[in-house]
């Protein structure tokens, strides 16, 4: 799916952010790319391919919403050109709801995602698409009540992969299958964010995902 010369876009939230410099803007820079599973993610393609000419960027947004991300798309996504645009969106859509009542329902969600690969492909109708699956641990800040809501946000990202011929990656299933080896709190810091081997884990199941594509 990834060919020489190429453009990688990371979209998202703060997993995808991962405390990432907004001041160094450049492609490949180790700062710019965040300490997370995108950075995993280019350094080992950039390893692995170092002739091909590959150009990494992370424009991943701390406390995102599916409307945030939306609203800042021409500026993030559409002007870099880029090939390949990976999305990571959906579990602020649900945990601002908890917090604050400020969360953005199930069915709003999957409105503006559609419009989002919508205007993406209008503008770059050779773009690749990856879209990653939201995904909750059972720890820290997260409750039991969330996990059907998540379910059905899991629905949708499959949903759309289909109807927009995007590679479609499963983090949730991923993490699960990690919760053989260690429990929830050795994956992720609060059920949401991840702890250095739950970032590790994305970028395994995130290159599996895409290379077989």
């Amino acid at each position: 799916m990834i060919q020489t010369n190429e453009i990688i876009l990371f979209q998202g939230d703060s997993i995808t952010d991962a405390m990432r410099s907004r001041e160094l803007t450049e492609p490949n820079n180790i700062k710019a790319l965040g300490s997370g599973y995108a950075n995993f993610v280019a350094s080992q393609l950039l390893r692995d391919r170092s002739a091909d000419n590959l150009k990494f960027y992370n424009r991943g947004n701390s406390g995102d919403r599916i409307v945030d991300l939306y609203a800042r798309w021409k500026t993030d996504a559409i002007s870099l050109k880029p090939d390949l645009i990976s999305i990571l969106i959906g579990v602020n859509d649900a945990w601002h709801e908890y917090m604050r009542q400020d969360g953005v329902d199930v069915e709003r969600y999957e409105t503006i995602y559609r419009l989002l690969l919508d205007y993406t492909q209008q503008q770059l109708p050779d773009v690749k698409l990856v879209l990653c699956e939201p995904f909750i641990l059972l720890c820290g800040e997260v409750q039991e009540s969330w996990l059907e809501d998540m379910a059905r946000r899991r629905q949708v990202i499959r949903k759309l992969a289909n109807e927009f011929d995007a590679c479609l990656v499963t983090f949730q299933a991923c993490l699960d299958k990690a919760l053989e080896d260690a429990p929830p709190e050795y994956w992720s810091i609060d059920g949401v964010h991840l702890t250095a081997a739950g970032h590790r884990v994305l970028a395994d199941c995130w290159l599996e995902a895409v290379l077989a594509s």
